[in-house]
């Protein structure tokens, strides 16, 4: 880990903003920016937007629910819904997923500047804007992301 190359702060909408269709994500801290410490997101999502179980073992990844409300599947436990100030922490390794539950929801997720690169390769500078299928699995193999299933319904 290095260190943080010099102190910033952005106002809100003024960080790097990226999209995967509808959800839409903002770099608020990365590796370059933290000297490779941690990285910051924040997105914004709609209702059925999900993410499918999937693990990565080199990662770590925490969420904080800001607004909405989302369902977890974390392992082999069934889902949990969760609301507005909800802490979900999943170590590298454990297999995760996630939907939207609420009209639109919004979420921090701090995580590795590893992690976060994987975030800025499978999204896009445009609104609705969608990475193509065969992209997403060779960004997955390149970031150490498996995915291992649907969500429960």
């Amino acid at each position: 880990m290095g260190r943080m190359i010099e102190a910033y702060l952005y106002q809100s909408g003024e960080a790097e903003l990226r999209w995967m269709g509808e959800t839409s994500t903002y770099f608020l801290a990365t590796g370059a920016l933290t000297g490779g410490a941690f990285a910051l997101v924040e997105e914004r999502a709609m209702r059925g937007e999900s993410v499918p179980l999937h693990k990565h073992s080199g990662d770590v990844e925490s969420f904080y629910l800001l607004e909405g409300e989302i369902s977890f599947f974390l392992g082999d436990g069934p889902g949990s819904r969760v609301g507005v100030g909800a802490f979900v922490h999943i170590p590298s390794g454990t297999i995760h997923g996630f939907r939207i539950e609420s009209e639109t929801a919004r979420y921090l997720i701090l995580t590795t500047p590893h992690h976060a690169e994987f975030y800025r390769a499978i999204t896009l500078p445009s609104p609705k804007a969608m990475v193509a299928g065969e992209v997403i699995e060779q960004v997955c193999q390149q970031y150490g992301v498996e995915f291992v299933g649907e969500l429960p319904d």
